[in-house]
């Protein structure tokens, strides 16, 4: 597995709407596994395609797994990227469509990989139902509450060009907007 570069507002392609999935293959496959890696990498808990970089509408969730200390794994990192997690439970969502919504809504205080270090509270629907295909192509629908509700509505988003900051107020999305401005210039 390797660890892919992380796409930064506010890059232009973070606005784009991501293309559907046609071909479900290993080389599919293996890019969902560099993106579980990747996530865990930048201690994530969602990841979409468009995220590094590939307009397809592809999405890895783990919300429960944990960080294992580094100091405990005594080996050169190049085959695992540095990431040691347990715990896992990555979940590989394509072409994702939210086919029902709960009337109830909730606030959680959202952070996102591509605007490090920013966070706001944004409000959702409490309980959504997905329809999407796994990794092997199967066709599944699940309703989802709590964080994996959240997560995947948030990397949903992505895959229409919506980011977190645009369920936010102007003032500050623009104040986030401005530090990732002054971050991207360093």
């Amino acid at each position: 597995m390797k660890v892919l570069p992380i796409i930064l507002a506010p890059d232009p392609i973070l606005k784009k709407v991501s293309k559907p999935v046609e071909t479900i293959d290993d080389a599919l496959r293996q890019f969902m596994n560099n993106m579980v890696t990747t996530m865990y990498s930048a201690s994530g808990v969602g990841l979409a395609a468009v995220q590094v970089g590939m307009l397809k509408r592809i999405l890895v969730i783990d919300v429960d797994y944990e960080v294992d200390d580094h100091d405990h794994h005594h080996h050169d990192h190049h085959g695992c990227g540095g990431v040691h997690v347990s715990n896992t439970n990555p979940r590989f969502f394509i072409n994702p469509e939210i086919v029902e919504i709960s009337k109830e809504s909730h606030s959680y205080n959202e952070g996102c990989l591509s605007f490090p270090d920013m966070r706001s509270e944004v409000i959702r629907p409490e309980i959504v139902k997905v329809k999407y295909l796994d990794e092997n192509g199967k066709e599944c629908v699940e309703e989802m509450d709590g964080l994996l509700a959240t997560c995947i509505q948030h990397e949903i988003d992505h895959l229409n060009g919506i980011t977190f900051v645009d369920h936010i107020s102007k003032l500050k999305r623009d104040v986030i907007l401005n530090k990732m401005k002054k971050l991207q210039k360093k």
